[in-house]
């Protein structure tokens, strides 16, 4: 199973740049996406049924323009789970899964730290969504954690590690994202890639794409009873509809 996963900043902006002739030479079975900004209605479906993706699922924030997340599949999946059931997480729609039988896949948005207000919010996100998926892997052990987390996990991950004051690269969430791994959780990129400084995120300030100034800020977690079965992992740098770019696993 080839499974991308790509916060579009904006669906509607990524679809103006092209996103639907790139859907198509990508050739995923599932796309998480993050990030789409904005609510089903507001979109045109059927492009992305007529690229492949038949079953296409949608759950975004009840505030417009802002955050969400979607999921588009080749195959109809057995069952499809919008949000957690906690309540600030689901209001900016920040969780979706899709179920099948040897695995399931979710498309996460974790919050950024902007200021001191959504940098608690983010603490508080990171905490219970840390519990909610310890206890869903007890029904759900074949479980990835795809989309955005908004950390850097290690110096490697990020283009300037002195940046350690900044949310994204602070300590504490290191720390935290670490703590998530060591949970029962393979960073697919790293385990596959141990010394590779490729990111997946730049900034659209001071030409950082261009210079490459970037951040590694996108994740496929896959959950350890996969582990053997991690084919191939890799960040696809040549994907220019956001400021992010998509990143892809496979798993056989």
């Amino acid at each position: 199973m080839k499974i991308i996963s790509y916060n579009v900043n904006g669906i509607r902006a990524a679809l103006n740049k092209g996103f639907i002739d790139w859907l198509k030479s990508a050739n995923a079975d599932v796309i998480c996406l993050q990030e789409i900004k904005a609510q089903e209605e507001q979109l045109d479906i059927s492009v992305f049924e007529e690229a492949g993706y038949t079953y296409n699922y949608w759950f975004s924030a009840q505030k417009k323009g802002y955050s969400g997340v979607a999921i588009l599949c080749k195959q109809e999946p057995n069952h499809v789970e919008y949000g957690t059931g906690i309540d600030y997480m689901d209001f900016e729609g920040r969780n979706l899964r899709v179920d099948y039988d040897d695995v399931s896949i979710m498309s996460m948005y974790l919050p950024s730290g902007t200021n001191i207000e959504r940098l608690e919010f983010k603490f508080k996100y990171m905490d219970e969504i840390q519990d909610y998926l310890t206890s869903l892997r007890k029904t759900i052990p074949n479980l990835v954690v795809c989309g955005d987390y908004n950390i850097c996990h290690e110096e490697i991950d990020i283009h300037n590690p002195k940046m350690k004051n900044v949310s994204g690269f602070l300590p504490e969430e290191r720390e935290w994202l670490g703590g998530f791994i060591d949970s029962g959780f393979i960073d697919s990129f790293r385990f596959l890639n141990p010394d590779s400084q490729t990111y997946s995120w730049w900034s659209y300030r001071a030409n950082s794409r261009a210079n490459n100034k970037g951040w590694r800020l996108d994740y496929a977690m896959v959950a350890e009873p996969l582990k053997q079965h991690i084919k191939r992992s890799v960040i696809l740098t040549e994907a220019v509809h956001s400021d992010h770019c998509p990143i892809l696993v496979e798993i056989e």
